[in-house]
């Protein structure tokens, strides 16, 4: 199949607004947004130290309309010959492994970059992807938690195989996200579920605004491949 890896822009900066912990105190955020402050919430990973748990799923489909060249052939080529869409934003690390540098977003007043490496595996109606690792970039509270969280995540895209031949495919992306991070020291006073709440609809969002971007990405791609064009560059400029 010719997967196209897309990462795509949102206005990531509502999402801080939008999500906010309940009543955060004068004290919880002089802590976090003061520079004399940094040194304390580089604490060292502390299997005691408490845990959230935040957990998105998303289902997406797309009708794709059927060239000369079906969608099922599209789905089947090797990860060797996948198209990487967005240049600005993914790279390719060999066949089946990418390395994806998500848009820059705001939480709270920290800046948050996560760097994804994912890996393509074929599968019979599609493929999956699965991260391999996740780095954050960012504000300096943002960047001590590298050795504090646990993340996972699937997507796996499929196609119907039992109705091939029709004009009109539907083509299917069904992804979950899983991340497990100790909370910051400033954060512990909060209520443990108000903090997994925030967290499982930051990451509900983050799946509604880019899964339907990466299958119109997707759906673009095959119809460029279809028509004859196998030049597999990408399309994307980085923008949204």
């Amino acid at each position: 199949m010719n997967m196209a890896l897309s990462s795509s822009s949102t206005h990531w900066s509502s999402l801080s607004s939008r999500f906010r912990y309940p009543r955060l105190s004068a004290r919880v955020l002089s802590s976090l947004t003061d520079d004399s402050s940094k040194s304390s919430v580089r604490i060292s990973a502390d299997s005691a130290a408490p845990k959230a748990r935040f957990v998105a799923r998303r289902t997406e489909s797309v009708s794709v309309r059927q060239l000369q060249r079906p969608l099922s052939e599209y789905m089947s080529l090797p990860a060797s010959q996948y198209s990487v869409l967005d240049a600005e934003r993914i790279e390719r690390v060999d066949d089946s492994t990418f390395r994806c540098y998500v848009y820059r977003f705001k939480f709270f007043a920290f800046e948050v970059c996560p760097v994804l490496l994912v890996r393509v595996e074929e599968q019979p109606d599609g493929c999956c992807i699965k991260l391999l690792s996740c780095k954050l970039e960012g504000s300096p509270i943002v960047v001590a938690q590298n050795n504090k969280f646990d993340a996972s995540m699937e997507n796996k895209i499929k196609y119907d195989t039992s109705k091939s031949e029709v004009p009109v495919q539907q083509l299917t992306s069904d992804a979950v996200i899983e991340v497990s991070i100790e909370i910051p020291f400033p954060f512990q006073a909060l209520p443990k579920a108000a903090i997994e709440s925030t967290g499982t609809q930051v990451l509900g969002q983050v799946l509604r605004i880019m899964l339907p971007r990466f299958m119109a990405q997707l759906v673009k791609d095959y119809h460029a491949w279809a028509s004859g064009d196998t030049s597999r560059q990408p399309l994307g400029t980085g923008k949204i």
